[in-house]
């Protein structure tokens, strides 16, 4: 079985869990502190800490893991980014106190001393930038270094921006986007390449159907014109005969959980019947 790194604790790893399972790939592990599990009896997991995924993999200790690309690109390994995930979103930015004075990029002077929990990214970053800087390495809690005299400025994660309010700093400028992606070494053998190519569509195939759900109404043959107006799906409705219907049809489509409410509204108000609506587990285009 192929070894497969995923996070260990945390709404990352949750997240994780929840779509690996949602594939048909059951976390089945001896307890909820187990190193290792079986995903599905096609994979094993090993628990490790998300930031350390990247080398976990890049070292050949797992064929594949999932992290965030925050830590991927903090690694500066050579990895295959397979798919994004679509979750863990979030952005490493640059902030300053309200009351520093610098606005952008630009008001940043050489010499500024910088907090992160991404020494790499933060200073290829500046470099980039051709600002000279000294970062302060600091665990975890980057935005008290300017309260505390530790720091001028921080590159830290956020995702609403409301913690970095709180504590009264400002955004400047955006270091990277990042999501939780699934990741591989670029060189892989045939056979490897073969199941994490059949992993990427089962984790896809959830992904793609999050959000969406299976319509289905009855209706007559001369309503299907307006019909098709209010259901596009992927490639227009599917029409299909009923057993004894005469100039009865059922469409079926694939349409977005957000438009169900008008969809099935308007397809009521033409006319349609036994309007059924579930939800998809899994889309394969």
């Amino acid at each position: 079985m192929l070894k497969i790194a995923l996070p260990n604790k945390g709404r990352l790893a949750e997240e994780v869990r929840e779509l690996f399972n949602d594939a048909g790939l059951e976390v089945r592990g001896r307890g909820e502190r187990a190193l290792t599990a079986s995903l599905g009896g096609e994979f094993e997991a090993i628990f490790v800490r998300a930031q350390d995924i990247p080398e976990f993999v890049a070292d050949g200790a797992a064929a594949a893991g999932v992290t965030g690309w925050d830590l991927v690109n903090e690694a500066g390994r050579e990895l295959d980014p397979l798919m994004d995930l679509e979750f863990g979103r979030c952005r490493l930015v640059v902030a300053a106190r309200e009351e520093s004075g610098i606005q952008q990029l630009s008001d940043i002077r050489d010499g500024v001393r910088v907090a992160t929990c991404f020494p790499r990214l933060t200073q290829r970053y500046f470099e980039g930038h051709g600002k000279r800087i000294a970062v302060v390495p600091v665990s975890g809690a980057a935005e008290i270094a300017p309260h505390l005299g530790i720091a001028d400025i921080v590159v830290d994660l956020t995702s609403t921006g409301s913690t970095l309010k709180m504590n009264g700093l400002r955004e400047v400028d955006t270091v990277i986007q990042s999501s939780a992606r699934l990741i591989a070494v670029p060189k892989r053998d045939p056979e490897t390449s073969r199941q994490l190519e059949e992993l990427t569509l089962a984790l896809g195939s959830v992904l793609r159907a999050r959000g969406k759900r299976y319509l289905m109404a009855n209706c007559t043959r001369d309503m299907l014109p307006r019909v098709r107006e209010v259901l596009p799906g992927l490639n227009g409705p599917t029409v299909v005969d009923i057993l004894n219907g005469g100039n009865s049809v059922a469409v079926h489509a694939v349409v977005a959980a957000s438009s169900i409410y008008r969809t099935t509204t308007a397809l009521k108000s033409i006319g349609c019947e036994g309007i059924l609506v579930t939800r998809i587990e899994r889309l394969i285009p």
